[in-house]
Order: structure tokens, then C-alpha cells, then sequence
């Protein structure tokens, strides 16, 4: 990325890591030393501390939060650092809040996990480690927090790190940044530490800016989820006698739209093309990813809500049958043959699973093959397969998050139960034609 690039630059990115790993005080370190924190809440900050500011505040939005000491939603901060604009969305760090992580890492570019460098590697740091890899961040920064712990030592550092290349090989990240700090004392967050001389790379905040995450993997396809159908324009008489034209509302979940495009609409397999893009404030020639608009074709169609429209070189996967990577997040364990609500985008079918395939051991990070009694359980990770009751648009999640995501709803109840990837098809006659 260039400097004129990086100039105008945004990144999205997710901090997680374990109860107590310090990753309030560190998002507090980041806005303090960067000065973004406002007058009035620093000066209230500063009415309830004896001596050191307790930065671990300034991150507390909620009562319960401040009561408990802890962070229980997902957080989303701002602040600017040189010629790069930040949005850190805090998740929580406690398993049963899991869900909020991955909330969190799946709008973001890029991961920091946090690490106690007195206590290692546990359990939670290996799901959430996990967890941003399944979801496609191509880069993550592990912060080995906490170093003054261990009177700032590097052999206790380059033992996480060694932990951590094992961890590798298994994992999708083209990168993976190592950072001993410690938050509470500003070491190699913002400012390089004199007390660990040992260690030559960036600080935290020097990374980031200079950090180049690949692009994400919705760029090549586009997808516009269709919300529901209006009146495009009351003054535009179409030749049908119908009065109006009919415009498709929604927003252009990946990829772009330029008028002139040919397009299919799913699951309905009809084509035509695309007459008229318009937003709020006017007229486009094209509509990118993010864009939300009102899309008026060529033809009239029967669409509604639900139906996806793709570009006709472009088309997505159709089918009844999906293959799918969950992280399951009900109190109630998973059981093969029960039916659930599945909602992708715009989209709601039924959805029955059939066979769990395996699930993940989040210590070894091994695929267990699934036994005839295998159920998943509050926050594993496994491959299933679903039946569903109406053919579902979709992507793999690997080549487009938009319509590779989707949730599990209890149908009794109405809690999400997983949240799902769909994997790429291994039985032909699903594309589209």
C-alpha cells in the first residue's frame, strides 16, 4: 500500500482474548496515548482513581460492565493515529459470550489477541485464535501482555512464540505478528520499551498503521440481497399500465452493480437487466459493495423478498443441501435430525440437520471424526450438513462472506443457536446456470 494510500486508510479491527488478559487496559492505553479520549471523560476518570489512571474504564460503556469489572458486548472505539483512521471493535473475553466474538471478528479486517504472559496459551486464546482464522482475517497480532509479570522476560516471551508457530501450520492467516507489552505500563503499545531491549520489531501501534490486510473476499462477486419492493419513482410510467415502475431495495452485500449489467434473479432463475440504479439522493451509474439503493430492471418480474440478485456471469450456488462449518452457542447441545430457522441476508428456510460430519478439538485444533452419538455442544466448533426446506442462494464463506454466513435460530425459543459458514458444495448440479 502506498503512503497516499495509507493516508486516507481505515482499518476494522477485533480485540479478543481471555478473561483478564488485560485487553480493556490495552484499548484504553491505545486512546490515551493517542489522545482520543475526551476532556470530560478523562477528568472522570481521573475523580475516581487514588493514584495511576485506571485506563481499563474508558472502555467500560455498560453499568454491569463497570460493576463486574468486565466486558459483556461487543464495543466498537474510535481514534486516528498518524495517517490511518481506527475502528477497534471490543469483544468480550468470558466463553458464554463467545457469540459476541464473532459478531465482532466477522466485520473486521484483522485480529489482536491478547496473551498473559504468567499464564500462556489457554483454552479460550486457542477458540479465539481459531475462530478469526475460520472467519477469514488474513492477518493476526498476538500481544503478549502482561510482560512486567514476568520481569519483562524474553525467554518467557519466545515460549508463547514457539507455542504459536506450532499453532500455525494449521491455521489460515498469511501473517501472524508477535508483541511483547504490557498495556498498564505503555511498553510497545504506542511507545518502544527500554526495558525490553531484546526485542526489535514494531511497537503495537506502529503495526497497525503500516499493516496491509489482503482484501477481503467479496470483491469479485456480486450479490444484492433483496429487501423488499417499492415504487421506484413516481413520476417514471412504465409501458405495463401499471402506474409505476417497480424498483428492489436492499443493499449491495458484495461486489457492484453498474447499470446496463446483465443479471439472474435467485432462486427464480430469471434474467434481465439492470435499467436504473437509485439512492437516496439521487441517480448512480453503478453501486458498490456497502451501497444501499433501489435497482429497476429492464423487465418486469415477480421478485420479492428473499430473492437475490447476481450478476449473470456471477451466479452463486443454488440448492437445498449445504455443507457447513458451525460454532454452536445454545445452552441446549446440538442433536442431529431436530429443525431449526436459518437466516442468511435476506433469506429464512427451514433447515434440518442431518449428519454432524466432525468436530474440532480447540486444544490440538485437530478434526475429530463424529461418532453415531456426537452432539455439539456451548461454543464447539463442527462440520455438519443441512437439509433445507426451499432452495438457499448461497457462496462458500472462503469466496464471499455475504452469502457464505448465516445463523441458526431456535425455533421455540427465537435464540441463535450457531453461527454458520457454508463450505464450497462436494456434489455437483448446485451452480446456477
Amino acid at each position: 500500500m502506498s503512503h497516499a494510500q495509507l493516508a486516507t486508510s481505515l482499518l476494522r479491527f477485533t480485540t479478543a482474548g481471555s478473561v483478564d488478559d488485560g485487553k480493556s487496559t490495552l484499548i484504553g492505553r491505545l486512546l490515551y496515548d493517542n489522545n482520543a479520549i475526551l476532556d470530560d471523560q478523562l477528568a472522570a476518570i481521573k475523580s475516581q482513581s487514588s493514584d495511576d489512571i485506571d485506563l481499563a474504564r474508558l472502555t467500560d460503556g455498560l453499568r454491569a460492565e463497570r460493576e463486574q469489572g468486565i466486558t459483556i458486548d461487543v464495543a466498537y472505539r474510535y481514534f486516528t493515529s498518524g495517517t490511518r483512521k481506527f475502528i477497534i471493535a471490543d469483544s468480550p473475553g468470558h466463553i458464554e459470550y463467545t457469540r459476541n466474538m464473532i459478531t465482532a471478528a466477522s466485520n473486521s479486517e484483522l485480529a489482536v489477541v491478547l496473551v498473559d504472559a504468567s499464564k500462556g496459551i489457554i483454552e479460550q486464546t486457542r477458540r479465539h485464535i481459531y475462530l478469526a482464522s475460520l472467519l477469514g482475517l488474513s492477518h493476526l497480532v498476538v500481544c503478549v501482555n502482561k510482560m512486567d509479570l514476568v520481569d519483562y522476560s524474553a525467554a518467557a516471551f519466545n515460549s508463547i512464540k514457539l507455542e504459536l508457530n506450532a499453532l500455525k501450520a494449521r491455521l489460515r492467516f498469511s501473517q501472524i505478528k508477535v508483541i511483547p507489552l504490557s498495556a498498564y505500563h505503555g511498553d510497545n503499545v504506542v511507545t518502544a520499551s527500554i526495558r525490553m531491549p531484546w526485542y526489535k520489531g514494531p511497537t503495537l501501534i506502529k503495526y497497525l498503521q503500516t499493516v496491509n490486510p489482503s482484501p477481503e473476499n467479496t470483491a469479485a462477486y456480486a450479490r444484492f440481497p433483496i429487501q423488499y419492493v417499492i415504487r421506484a419513482d413516481q413520476h417514471d410510467k412504465t409501458k405495463s399500465g401499471n402506474g409505476y415502475a417497480r424498483g428492489y431495495a436492499g443493499k449491495v452485500a458484495s461486489g457492484n452493480f453498474a447499470v446496463g449489467d446483465a443479471v439472474m434473479v435467485l432462486p427464480r432463475l430469471r434474467k434481465s437487466r439492470i435499467k436504473r440504479i437509485l439512492k437516496y439522493d439521487g441517480e448512480l451509474s453503478e453501486g458498490q459493495t456497502g451501497d444501499s439503493v433501489v435497482i429497476v430492471l429492464a423487465d418486469e418480474l415477480d421478485v420479492g423478498r428473499g430473492d437475490v440478485l447476481v450478476k449473470a456471469t456471477q451466479p452463486a450456488y443454488l440448492s437445498s443441501k449445504v455443507r457447513a462449518t458451525l460454532c454452536w452457542l445454545d445452552q441446549s447441545a446440538l442433536v442431529p435430525g431436530r429443525t431449526y430457522l436459518l437466516k442468511q441476508s435476506t433469506q429464512l428456510v427451514r433447515a434440518r440437520v442431518d449428519t454432524i460430519d466432525d468436530t474440532v478439538d480447540i486444544n490440538t485444533l485437530d478434526r475429530i471424526t463424529a461418532a453415531g452419538d456426537t452432539t455439539l455442544s456451548l461454543n464447539q466448533i463442527g462440520t455438519v450438513a443441512l437439509v433445507l426446506s426451499d432452495a438457499l442462494v448461497f457462496d462458500s464463506y472462503a469466496n464471499n462472506r455475504a452469502l457464505g454466513s448465516f445463523i441458526l435460530i431456535d425455533e421455540t425459543t427465537h435464540a441463535t443457536a450457531a453461527a454458520g459458514l457454508l463450505l464450497e458444495p462436494d456434489f455437483a448440479g448446485e451452480q446456477a446456470p
